[in-house]
């Protein structure tokens, strides 16, 4: 069995007070009067004068401060308080989505009847434990947030919006919860029915519990294909409602399955390191790694068509996303396609590479590191526009669901054998070579 020390309790606990405390304070920090806004725009363009007649030595052409509406104050003021908000979003819905990510593969994994992942198995069951608490935190930050993340949600807005009005039989807050505490609820259920059975199978004679596990998935697969979409309209596409894409649901999807993916990568090579998982091979590790690439091309496709067809066609209502992104965003927007599909490209293109835990581990932080930027940019222009950064909220909230994400899993851990002994493939994983 698994033991989650009081020295690992103690760095989650850790990680958790930290997160809370820095983005609390940051939020504290965020709520700046509109004078104070005023001020703080004027400080910029001094700078920025200042900058410029330094570089181009020409002191008559930047004579004066640019004065600011109010209107433009009072915008720049509503970025400043979305910030915290959206920074917490995004970290809540990053680490939701990886174990959302790993839930599915481990549905794929049962439907296929695959021999090879049965040792990874718990690794999968423990992952999937923070899904549940996960979901449930993303849905109360996105209603509590309202229109700090969704403009939809704010009745001004919308009286004065024919574009959204249009919508308010979707966008609304009464249909977004119940979808939402469906889209949970469904997959906490199947979550919690899969692992019931994973658990009884240890003890059974038979493999009615194996079958009913995998019954289960190939029915899991078919709803969490359509909640999975859906979700991906509702949480994220909706914040900025003037903009769809018919692809938006596998976009996401691929940045979710490949998140889940490489935690459980990570997740096996630590318990690895710990004299855990001794029947766990490099023929696994290869095959893990494998999927880490594959899906970071498949990503990548999905990133590029999105993108090409989109900005090809240059239909302004479509176009705007990413004209927003290029000229506010090209640093993270263009760097997550080097971080998602370049450095594993070249890091795990060589098959021996896959079999190298430390290029396993180097090539996953760099992944999941990606993706949280690809939800960064999917969240923050539409809430924030130019005024972000990487800063004390966005770190602050990633240790906040670090912590919590740590302790959640590594109790799940602990609390089964790390071993499904009793599936029936369990000897075909133990013994897997090639």
């Amino acid at each position: 069995m698994y033991i989650f020390t009081n020295r690992l309790k103690l760095i989650a606990i850790s990680l958790v007070f930290l997160g809370a405390l820095g983005w609390g304070y940051s939020y504290v920090n965020s709520k700046k009067s509109l004078e104070e806004i005023k001020v703080m725009l004027a400080e910029e363009d001094s700078h920025h004068e200042t900058a410029a007649v330094t570089t181009e030595h020409m002191p008559g052409e930047h004579a004066a401060v640019e004065s600011h509406s109010d209107d433009h104050a009072e915008h720049v003021m509503h970025q400043t308080h979305n910030r915290p908000y959206a920074a917490l979003y995004v970290a809540a819905f990053f680490f939701m989505m990886i174990s959302l990510g790993a839930l599915a593969f481990y549905a794929v994994q049962y439907a296929a009847q695959a021999g090879w992942s049965v040792v990874l198995h718990r690794v999968m069951e423990a992952i999937t434990a923070y899904l549940l608490p996960g979901a449930l935190i993303v849905l109360a930050i996105a209603l509590y947030a309202g229109d700090h993340l969704f403009i939809w949600m704010d009745p001004e807005v919308v009286a004065h919006d024919a574009l959204i009005q249009a919508k308010t039989s979707w966008l609304n807050k009464t249909s977004f919860l119940i979808r939402g505490l469906i889209f949970i609820g469904g997959w906490s259920a199947y979550r919690y029915l899969s692992r019931k059975y994973s658990i009884a199978q240890d003890s059974a004679d038979d493999a009615k519990n194996f079958k009913r596990n995998f019954r289960l998935s190939a029915g899991f697969l078919v709803f969490y294909l359509y909640t999975e979409s859906m979700m991906s309209w509702d949480w994220i596409m909706s914040v900025d409602p003037h903009w769809f894409s018919t692809l938006f649901g596998w976009y996401v999807f691929a940045s979710m399955f490949v998140s889940g993916i490489t935690v459980i990568a990570l997740l096996t090579l630590y318990l690895k390191s710990k004299g855990h998982l001794e029947l766990v091979n490099d023929s696994h590790l290869h095959d893990l790694a494998k999927f880490m690439f594959g899906i970071s091309i498949f990503w990548t496709y999905l990133w590029f068509s999105q993108f090409m067809l989109i900005w090809y066609s240059n239909i302004p209502e479509e176009v705007t996303y990413f004209v927003t992104r290029l000229a506010d965003y090209k640093l993270p927007f263009l760097g997550m396609v080097v971080l998602n599909f370049l450095f594993p490209l070249l890091l795990l293109m060589n098959s021996d590479y896959k079999r190298v835990p430390w290029f396993v581990v180097m090539t996953g932080i760099v992944i999941l590191f990606g993706h949280y930027i690809d939800v960064f940019n999917m969240i923050m222009p539409a809430t924030v526009g130019d005024r972000w950064s990487i800063g004390l909220p966005e770190i602050s909230a990633v240790l906040l669901f670090l912590g919590l994400f740590m302790f959640i899993v590594q109790l799940a851990l602990s609390k089964a054998p790390l071993l499904a002994k009793g599936n029936p493939f369990v000897k075909e994983s133990e013994n897997f070579h090639y």
